[in-house]
C-alpha cells in the first residue's frame, strides 16, 4: 500500500522550486510526437547544423530579415540556404527568436561558439558524429528515453523501407500517418489501388473495408502506438465527405480493433503562403463540436488531441473535463513558445489536475529536442512550484515523493497507458 503523505517528509514552500526542477532534471521524459526517425529508416532521419538552419521556421523569419525572395532561395543549395539564414539571423542580427535561440542552446549543449562568424567549427563537428552512437548521447543530454515517430505509409520514400523490413529500435516508437488517406484522398487513392486495394475515386463499394485492410496491413508491420492526423481548421464530423466516411468506417474500426489511440491534431489552415512551402501553413479556431461528437459517438475509442489555436485551448479543457477517452497533449507548433506553454499549462493543471501530456518536441531534425526539453523543463519549473506552493499555502503538505510521482505521471505514464501499453 501506498504510504500516507503525513508519513513522509513535507517540504516548506522555500524547498519546492529545488525540488521540483530536481524531479524535472531526473525523470526521463517520453516524446510522444516527432518527426524524427530511428536508423534504420536511412536518410529520412535529419541532423546537423544545415538542418537546423534550414527547418522552415527559421526560413520564415528569414524573409523578415533578409530581402531574398522565396523562389531565389529555394534555388541555393541547403548549405547556401544555411550559410544565408546565420549570417541574416545569428550574425547581422541578435538571435532572440524562439527558433534561433534554440539553434544556439544546441550550439552551447556541444561546446560550440553561438556567436561564430561562419559554421566552419560546427560542419566540421557534426560531420564526424555517427547516427548509431550520436542519437543516444542527444536523447540523454534532452532528458528522454523515447520518441514517437511520424510515418506515412504513403511515402514514396519511407514505405519501400518498411515494406523491405526496417529493423526496430527501442527508442523509437511508430505512428501510422493518415494525412494523404483522409486528407488527400482523391491524389492518393490510386497508390492504394496500385498496391492491390480494391478502392476507387469516389470511396463507393469496397473502398472502405479495402482501406481497413491496408491499415491492418500496415499495423501489422508497423507496429505503431498510435493512428495520427492533422485537420484543418474547417474540420468537420460526421458529414457527407470522404474524410468522415473512412474515419467511421475504417479508421476508428481499425483503432478499437490494433486498441491504440487516434491523434488528432486540429487547427491548420493550409498554405496560405505557398511560396514558403512547408512554412507557408498557419492556424485558424476550429469547430471543437466535432470532437465532441467523435468523443460522445465512439465511447470505446480513445483520442490523442492537440489544437494549434490559442483560442480553442480552454474549449478543449473542458471536454477532457467531460469525456475520458480525450488525452489533450503538447503545445503544438505555433503555441511552443514559452509564454503561450506557460498560459496553456496552467489552464490545464488547474482543470485537469495531472490528467493531460504537457508537451511533446514536434522535433523534425534530431538535435531540437535538446533545446525543446531544455525549454520545457525551464518552463515547467516555475509552474508546478508556484502550483505546489499554493497548495502548502492552503493546508496540504506536499511532498518530494508526490512531486516525482506528478512528473512520472504527466510525461510518461498519461501516455503509456492512454495509449494501451499494457495490452501490448
Amino acid at each position: 500500500m501506498p504510504t500516507p503523505t503525513a508519513a513522509l517528509p513535507s517540504l516548506a514552500r522555500s524547498e519546492l522550486a529545488a525540488a521540483v526542477n530536481a524531479e524535472l532534471a531526473a525523470i526521463p521524459f517520453i516524446d510522444v510526437h516527432t518527426h524524427l526517425f530511428m536508423p534504420s529508416l536511412g536518410k529520412l532521419g535529419l541532423w546537423g547544423i544545415d538542418e537546423l538552419l534550414t527547418y522552415h521556421y527559421l526560413a520564415a523569419e528569414l524573409f523578415r530579415s533578409n530581402p531574398i525572395a522565396p523562389d531565389e532561395y529555394w534555388r541555393l543549395s541547403k548549405r547556401d540556404q544555411a550559410d544565408l539564414i546565420w549570417r541574416s539571423l545569428f550574425v547581422e542580427n541578435t538571435p532572440v527568436s524562439e527558433a534561433t535561440r534554440g539553434v544556439t542552446a544546441v550550439l552551447e549543449a556541444f561546446g560550440l561558439r553561438a556567436d561564430a562568424a561562419d559554421l566552419r567549427e560546427a560542419r566540421q563537428f557534426f560531420a564526424a558524429q555517427e547516427p548509431v552512437a550520436y542519437i543516444p548521447k542527444v536523447f540523454e543530454l534532452a532528458g528522454i528515453s523515447e520518441v514517437v515517430m511520424t510515418n506515412d505509409p504513403l511515402d514514396p520514400l519511407e514505405a519501400p523501407i518498411w515494406e523491405r523490413g526496417a529493423a526496430p529500435d527501442s527508442q523509437f516508437h511508430a505512428v501510422l500517418r493518415l494525412d494523404r488517406i483522409l486528407n488527400k484522398w482523391p491524389e492518393h487513392w490510386p497508390a492504394l489501388a496500385s498496391k492491390g486495394y480494391a478502392v476507387d475515386a469516389h470511396c463507393t463499394g469496397s473502398s472502405t473495408g479495402e482501406v481497413r485492410r491496408f491499415l491492418s496491413d500496415w499495423q501489422a508491420r508497423m507496429r505503431p502506438v498510435y493512428m495520427a492526423v492533422s485537420l484543418p481548421d474547417t474540420f468537420q464530423f460526421p458529414d457527407d465527405g470522404v474524410r468522415s466516411r473512412l474515419l467511421a468506417e475504417a479508421v476508428l474500426p481499425a483503432c478499437r480493433s490494433f486498441n491504440i489511440p487516434l491523434s488528432l491534431m486540429i487547427g491548420v489552415r493550409y498554405q496560405v503562403n505557398p511560396a514558403l512551402r512547408l512554412a507557408g501553413d498557419a492556424v485558424g479556431r476550429a469547430d471543437l463540436s466535432a470532437l465532441e461528437r467523435l468523443a460522445a459517438g465512439y465511447p470505446e475509442n480513445r483520442f490523442l488531441v492537440s489544437v494549434l489555436s490559442r483560442e480553442n485551448q480552454h474549449e478543449l479543457c473542458v471536454y477532457a473535463r467531460k469525456f475520458s477517452n480525450l488525452m489533450p497533449f503538447g503545445c503544438w507548433w505555433f503555441l511552443n513558445n514559452p509564454s503561450i506553454v506557460e498560459e496553456i499549462t496552467r489552464e490545464r493543471l488547474e482543470m485537469l489536475g495531472t490528467s493531460f501530456i504537457p508537451q511533446h518536441s514536434d522535433a523534425r531534425v534530431l538535435e531540437q529536442v535538446i533545446y525543446k526539453w531544455r525549454n520545457t523543463r525551464r518552463t515547467l519549473g516555475p509552474i508546478l512550484t508556484n502550483t505546489y506552493g499554493l497548495l502548502v499555502e492552503d493546508g496540504r503538505a506536499v511532498t518530494r515523493t508526490e512531486i516525482r510521482r506528478d512528473i512520472t505521471r504527466l510525461f510518461r505514464s498519461n501516455f503509456e497507458q492512454f495509449r494501451g501499453a499494457k495490452a501490448h
